[in-house]
């Protein structure tokens, strides 16, 4: 141990190696020499509790078994960790109370929280604005509400892929929808149904974002007669066409079928996914910064709407005759 090898506490070593000005130049250095010479490193713990800071940083998902939120969380931390941070990752279930108690709990163990795709009620955010503790919106945008966000331009995106169905002569479309507390979703399903203007005719029907949501209710939206179905992600998309070949329905011969978010699963399923890129790394980067902003008390910075592409790949066609 260091504090034996140099005759001192426990406490004078960590008062060394936090910087603190009380502990005499002759027992400072008589500590710093015992360490370089024990090749001593004190850890972000204990140089984070000297400052008065834990850290860590907290991370709350909708669902960590989909792999465009693994993709946003890996960019934040890369930023995290070059800042000298720790990531305590939490998801919770589909009840936005859980993901709400789930926040408040990290709350008094984290330096920053992150909400990523958040369905906690306005109210809920105003109350988590309030707190001492900075917390940063990703992929939601709630006016009215202080905290720092920065999102994708689900609407134009999605607008755009109407637009590319169009060309292909699709006049009545499906939308299979994620959550209703999801911004993203209500975002999607605006664009889609404002793509009246560009002649389509939209119906909705529910499911929750996952692939078994998708493939239970495919039956169920090939009962409005559509030429294509539009699914609120990739995950989705996945799910509906394992059912359509399963019920015999040639994609995209018979019915086109589009995701959003560009997952790497998108480009290596048959046929590849005409999808949305969204953004991920960006978004991973502009949400870390936005934290590293309001732990540093600074002023926030506005982040415009990331736009997101449209890909073209195999799962769209022209309508049938």
């Amino acid at each position: 141990m260091v504090a034996e090898a140099a005759g001192v506490s426990t406490a004078t070593v960590s008062r060394v190696m936090s910087g603190n000005p009380a502990v005499s130049p002759e027992l400072a250095a008589r500590v710093h020499a015992a360490a370089e010479e024990m090749a001593y490193r004190p850890s972000g713990a204990a140089r984070g509790l000297a400052l008065g800071s834990l850290r860590n940083v907290g991370v709350i998902v909708p669902d960590l078994a989909n792999a465009y939120f693994l993709e946003v969380v890996k960019q934040m931390h890369h930023g995290g960790r070059a800042d000298g941070y720790r990531m305590l990752v939490a998801d919770y279930s589909a009840a936005a109370d859980d993901e709400y108690a789930t926040a408040v709990d990290l709350l008094g163990q984290v330096d920053g929280l992150i909400l990523l795709s958040s369905r906690i009620p306005v109210s809920g955010l105003k109350d988590l604005a309030a707190q001492s503790t900075p917390v940063v919106l990703v992929n939601r945008v709630e006016l009215g509400v202080d905290l720092p966000m920065v999102a994708v331009d689900n609407f134009t995106a999605m607008m755009e892929l109407c637009g590319h169905l169009a060309e292909l002569g699709h006049r009545r479309v499906v939308y299979i929808a994620g959550s209703d507390l999801s911004w993203q979703n209500r975002e999607r399903w605006r664009a889609v149904e404002m793509a009246r203007v560009l002649g389509i005719e939209a119906f909705k029907v529910d499911s929750d974002g996952s692939i078994e949501g998708g493939f239970s209710v495919t039956e169920s939206a090939l009962g409005h007669e559509p030429t294509a179905l539009i699914c609120f992600n990739d995950l989705t998309a996945v799910g509906v066409i394992s059912k359509l070949r399963e019920l015999g329905v040639r994609v995209p011969e018979d019915i086109s079928v589009t995701g959003f978010d560009d997952v790497e699963l998108a480009g290596h399923i048959a046929p590849r996914l005409t999808t949305v890129l969204s953004p991920k790394i960006q978004l991973g980067d502009q949400a870390w910064r936005l934290l590293q902003e309001a732990l540093r008390s600074e002023p926030g910075t506005l982040v415009p709407l990331l736009p997101a592409k449209v890909v073209i790949r195999d799962s769209t066609g022209t309508v049938r005759d």
